[in-house]
Parts: structure tokens; C-alpha cells; sequence
């Protein structure tokens, strides 16, 4: 996907952050009030508060096999707990597509790695930290870098498959007019009808599933 389509899923979400590679993003117009950033492929959360940097934590991610997600996302429940894999402290996310959150981990060798089942990790300390400073609501940003929700590559998806990977096949489906409805990163029965009408339209050999051909033909590609 082309940076400039990934910059306008952030614009349409009321943010427009300027960003150069290795850098830390710089809010040019940020909505009043919190803004949590997290960029994987540097393992930086960055909290910031009317569009002025108030903190900045590092992080593990998910996997290959397990991503985090990619998007604009909202705090939607706190809780605190005894230590334990979540830390102490959780803060869950608006994912449409699976259960994902910000939380701390008994693991602490594991910040700045891809070492999670999606969700994003902080030290103990460092969780407690964020938690006390943002309440339900709060704006949340992941992205994985240059090729936006494709940072993790362009895999085969199939019926059964979810992430943000999916989501943006979803769209550009809807886009084409091949599927109808809201995209919600879950690869379902009607986007495997989807798949099978687009295949048939594009003269692919004839299937279920979206492979890098049909990826291709929806304009799914990777550009730095």
C-alpha cells in the first residue's frame, strides 16, 4: 500500500502526523487532549498531550505469526490486576477483529521484541505510568512503518484469517464493488464470495482465496 493511502486513513481520523524514517512522528495538527502513537517497527509508545510529547515508553509487539494491529483505535476498558501476564495494569483497545490491548508483562526481557500474541507490551512500571495518565476514550495509533497495515507482508489470506491485513482487503473489495457492507478485518463467508467474484473478474485462475495476484489487482502493494 502507498504511504499516501495509509496518511489518509490517519487524515480521515482527524490526525495528520508528518513523519521521516527513524523519527519520532511530528504532530502538525492533533486533536486537544491525549494521543497515544505507537510505531512497531521502532518499539515506541509516545503519549502525547495537546499535541506536545509527554512521554515516550518502549515496547514489545506481536509476532509474524500473532501481528499487532494496525489503525486508529480508542481506549475502551481499563482494569488492574495482580501481577501476571497482563502486568498489572490493561488497557484494551477498539479492534474490531480480536482482543487486543496495552498492558504490562512478567516478562520484561521481552520489551523491544516481537514476542507477543498481538497486544502491546510495557514494563510493569512503565504500564502503570500510562494507565494513570489516559482514561477511556483515548485516541490510539498503531502503525507498522512504511507499508501501513501490510507491514507484515503480503500473505495468502483465507476464510478464517483476521487482522489488518484483511481490513484493507475488505475495502479495497467494497471499493471495486465486490463485496458489500463494512470491512471489520474478519475474512468471512461473504468476503470468500468476494474473493471468488473478483478472481472470476480479474481472469485469475479460480479460488477462494486472496493470494498475491489477486492482492495485486486490488492495488494491494508494498512501496517504501
Amino acid at each position: 500500500m502507498k504511504r499516501g493511502g495509509w496518511a489518509a486513513i490517519l487524515l480521515a481520523a482527524g490526525l495528520l502526523l508528518l513523519r521521516t524514517p527513524g523519527a519520532v512522528p511530528a504532530v502538525s495538527s492533533a486533536p486537544s487532549g491525549l494521543l497515544i502513537w505507537i510505531e512497531l517497527d521502532q518499539k515506541r509508545l509516545t503519549v502525547y498531550e495537546n499535541g506536545a510529547e509527554k512521554a515516550v515508553f518502549p515496547i514489545a509487539s506481536g509476532t509474524a505469526d500473532t501481528p499487532s494491529p494496525v489503525g486508529v483505535f480508542k481506549v475502551n476498558r481499563k482494569f488492574t490486576t495482580a501481577l501476571s501476564g497482563f502486568g498489572t495494569r490493561f488497557l484494551g483497545l477498539s479492534v474490531a477483529w480480536g482482543q487486543y490491548g496495552i498492558h504490562g508483562t512478567n516478562q520484561p526481557s521481552s520489551i523491544g521484541m516481537n514476542a507477543s500474541h498481538g497486544c502491546i507490551r510495557l514494563s510493569v512500571k512503565n504500564s502503570e505510568k500510562l494507565y494513570a495518565m489516559v482514561p477511556i476514550g483515548t485516541r490510539v495509533v498503531i502503525e507498522g512503518g512504511a507499508y501501513g497495515p501490510l507491514y507484515t507482508g503480503l500473505r495468502t489470506l483465507k476464510e478464517g484469517d483476521r487482522g489488518a491485513d484483511v481490513y484493507e482487503l475488505q475495502r479495497r473489495l467494497i471499493r471495486g464493488g465486490f463485496l458489500h457492507g463494512n470491512a471489520d478485518g474478519v475474512f468471512g463467508s461473504a468476503t470468500r464470495q468476494a474473493v471468488i467474484a473478483a478472481r472470476k473478474e480479474y481472469r485469475l485462475t479460480l479460488g477462494d482465496q486472496a493470494d498475491q495476484g489477486l492482492q495485486r489487482k486490488l492495488g494491494m502493494m508494498l512501496f517504501e
